[in-house]
């Protein structure tokens, strides 16, 4: 798509800026308009639009539709990524999460193995019970001319058009299987309903098993909920991704759904208290973990701790984010980058 040059004028900057609830991307903004305004050279209105759209991206497609789809492009919901830059290293089909016809998080999926390599978003305060969701799933996956908002499954599950159960993951792959719907983004994770409902799509969920979903891995998304909330003292941004088998292995052998040997997530908080207890001084501005989703897999990333009576193999290990970098180095093939600079 092009760009026309009024992008760059005063009032479409201002709508922009009135459209827009970041705090970061309402100071861009100012930036450009003070930079249109009171240039004393009043410089061409080109060099304003280049300057001031490349990192409005998310504000600007929304107001001008410049994304034709919420599949194939992360540039309507880059604010979900810190300073607007997605993970580097991995492949797959970026989808803006659109629910009620508004984007509240960001997804790479992979049409091959029917589930996601990762899920990114910003964290929000919590408030309220878990809401009992209405799982759904993503038109455009099936057809690039369908709407981008996510519907709801039919009832019953079999009425499920076959362009759509060739496309993605359905409900019927966890039906009767020994593996959970584990949330890359959860729900816990987010304050109002709206936001809680929007993670119940197939498209943000892999095979986890019961022990790590409901048991260590509850507990680390507990935990960095805690942490956040008490210490981060301006926006988290968290990316929650998955570790393949070195040989892939598929839900019900079925070839459809692919399992993760392992989960990991990370999170940056540029901005936090200078009173951080002791014991999570190591945790900011990043902290990282990796957990494991096979109680067989070996311990060379994630040891296991056979002291405990529960949940035994399912442990969690955290770890700087150069360590969680290390390992998708190893299992990948290739350098990944979860956060731009790292989070410095």
């Amino acid at each position: 798509h092009t760009v026309p040059l009024s992008l760059s004028s005063p009032p479409f900057l201002s709508q922009a800026y009135k459209q827009t609830h970041s705090n970061h991307l309402r100071a861009a903004l100012l930036e450009c308009l003070s930079g249109f305004l009171f240039s004393p050279f009043f410089l061409p209105a080109i060099f304003f639009a280049m300057k001031c759209w490349l990192p409005l991206l998310p504000v600007l497609s929304t107001l001008l539709c410049l994304s034709q789809g919420d599949i194939g492009d992360f540039s309507p919901c880059l604010n979900f990524f810190y300073r607007y830059w997605p993970p580097s290293g991995l492949s797959g089909t970026p989808i803006c999460q659109n629910y009620t016809n508004r984007y509240y998080f960001a997804t790479l999926y992979s049409r091959e193995r029917r589930s996601p390599w990762f899920s990114a978003y910003l964290y929000t305060t919590p408030a309220g019970k878990r809401p009992k969701g209405v799982w759904k799933y993503e038109p455009q996956l099936a057809n690039s001319n369908a709407s981008g908002v996510m519907l709801p499954f039919p009832i019953p599950p079999k009425k499920v058009d076959q362009t759509v159960v060739k496309s993605q993951a359905v409900q019927q792959d966890y039906i009767n299987s020994s593996y959970t719907r584990g949330h890359l983004n959860p729900s816990l994770h987010h304050q109002n309903r709206s936001e809680r409902q929007s993670t119940f799509t197939l498209t943000n969920v892999v095979p986890q098993k019961m022990d790590s979903n409901y048991g260590p891995w509850a507990e680390l998304e507990r935990n960095v909920n805690v942490t956040l909330n008490k210490y981060c003292a301006g926006p988290a941004y968290i990316v929650t991704g998955i570790i393949p088998y070195r040989m892939d292995r598929w839900l019900k052998d079925e070839h459809r759904v692919a399992i993760p040997e392992y989960l990991w997530s990370a999170y940056c908080c540029p901005t936090y208290s200078q009173n951080l207890p002791e014991s999570l001084r190591r945790t900011f501005p990043t902290f990282a973990a990796i957990g494991r989703n096979d109680p067989n897999s070996t311990e060379e990333m994630v040891p296991v701790d056979r002291t405990k009576k529960k949940f035994v193999g399912y442990d969690v290990r955290p770890m700087p984010l150069t360590d969680l970098e290390i390992y998708l180095r190893e299992r990948y093939g290739r350098e990944i980058a979860v956060f731009s600079k790292q989070c410095l």
